[in-house]
């Protein structure tokens, strides 16, 4: 029964001596990039690490123009779904109005043909 402690004691040793010893590797092999390898750019991590509230410029893009981008995708969406409930309405098939701009805008898509098959088709 007076083993069981001598080996937590052990195991507790072992491991602060192995974090001990992975933290002067760490600090070792970066004395020794630096010291070796001076130009490696470094510059730009330690104002990383200096401030780690702030998100660099070039990573994050602008939430205005995320919103922006989901809107027009949305929109985009909207407006593939109507031209393609009228391609698929089989009352514009007896409309030469309708089916003019859907062919039209099969073969040269635009914001005017779009706008036709919206206004002319069902």
């Amino acid at each position: 029964m007076s083993e069981r402690p001598l080996s937590m004691l052990k195991l507790s040793i072992g491991i602060a001596l192995g974090l001990w010893l992975g933290f002067i590797a760490i600090a070792l092999t970066g004395w020794l990039a630096t010291r070796y390898f001076p130009g490696l750019p470094l510059a730009p991590l330690a104002e990383v690490i200096q401030q780690p509230g702030k998100t660099p410029p070039a990573v994050a893009e602008p939430p205005d123009r995320m919103f922006e981008q989901y809107q027009e995708n949305l929109r985009k969406q909207e407006q593939q779904q109507t031209l393609d409930q009228a391609r698929n309405n089989s009352r514009n098939l007896s409309n030469p109005k309708c089916q003019f701009w859907l062919q039209q805008d099969q073969n040269a898509p635009s914001e005017k043909t779009r706008a036709n098959v919206l206004q002319f088709c069902d």
